[in-house]
């Protein structure tokens, strides 16, 4: 019995140094990917931005294109509506 507790406890402190070493690789690796990030947003400019500025309208113009209770109407021209109709 006491040999059992003594290799569980030996287990247990093996498995809390394995998770440490993987949360030090982990947080180097997540500090290594903001850094390249942070690199090519800088080489970048604000094209990235520009980019997914692009993206976002176009999937809100086709969300907006499916939906049948939305009516796009060009600005500049007038448009009468009978809202009284039976």
């Amino acid at each position: 019995m006491a040999s059992q507790d003594a290799e569980r406890a030996a287990f247990i402190v093996k498995k809390s140094e394995f998770e440490k070493q993987a949360t030090v690789i982990r947080a180097g690796g997540e500090a290594e990917a903001a850094d390249i990030l942070s690199k090519s947003f800088q080489a970048s400019g604000k094209g990235l931005i520009e980019v997914r500025r692009i993206e976002a309208a176009k999937d809100i113009a086709e969300t907006l294109a499916r939906s049948r209770n939305v009516t796009y109407l060009p600005s500049g021209q007038s448009v009468l509506m009978n809202l009284n109709a039976k």
